[in-house]
């Protein structure tokens, strides 16, 4: 009898631990920062291929994403697949490309602290080469860091604030390339 009850004592304690661990791991997943797998080269060099992010959900709820951030969103094509790119413009900016290169507010815009020097941006099927486009409210005009590899803005237009899933914030796969996920504008 005094087996039984040990056994019985172990396996609720056993029960108790599982469960509270999967309730923490289940509101840290729902309310405060999901893994996002980086899939393709599209955010190439910032991100590789098959490196894990950790996205920040939290943030979203307190603040709205600013130029510099880089996202995971719901791609607007495919709402089963999740993409991760770089905000470029928001409310009210306007963007154009040209010569390979984009313009904010009719000013060049400076990506030297996350684009390779040799990177061209062309235009794509939403976004041609010289059409000045205005982002509405709640959009974000999002590009990749590998731009011939991206499929984006360019492409499917601004996307809508309600799409974001959350904000970039630390690359922990593989080991040796864990790092913070910063800003080049605010950090």
């Amino acid at each position: 009898m005094f087996i039984l009850h040990k056994i019985f004592e172990f396996l609720l304690d056993t029960i108790q631990t599982i469960l509270l661990a999967a309730s923490v791991f289940l509101v840290i997943y729902i309310f405060i920062a999901r893994p996002f797998q980086v899939s393709g080269q599209s955010m190439y060099s910032t991100f590789k291929d098959g490196e894990y992010v950790l996205t920040n959900l939290i943030t979203l709820r307190f603040e709205t994403p600013v130029k510099g951030d880089v996202i995971v969103f719901k791609a607007p094509n495919d709402p089963d697949k999740d993409y991760i790119k770089r905000i470029i413009a928001t409310e009210g900016d306007n963007v154009f490309i040209k010569d390979g290169f984009v313009y904010l507010n009719n000013q060049k815009l400076d990506e030297s602290k996350y684009l390779q020097s040799n990177v061209r941006t062309y235009g794509e099927s939403f976004l041609t080469e010289g059409k000045v486009i205005t982002v509405d409210k709640d959009e974000f005009f999002v590009l990749g860091d590998n731009r011939p590899a991206s499929s984006d803005s360019r492409e499917f237009k601004p996307i809508k604030l309600s799409s974001i899933i959350g904000k970039s914030m630390f690359v922990y796969w593989p080991p040796n390339a864990m790092r913070w996920v910063k800003n080049p504008y605010y950090n």
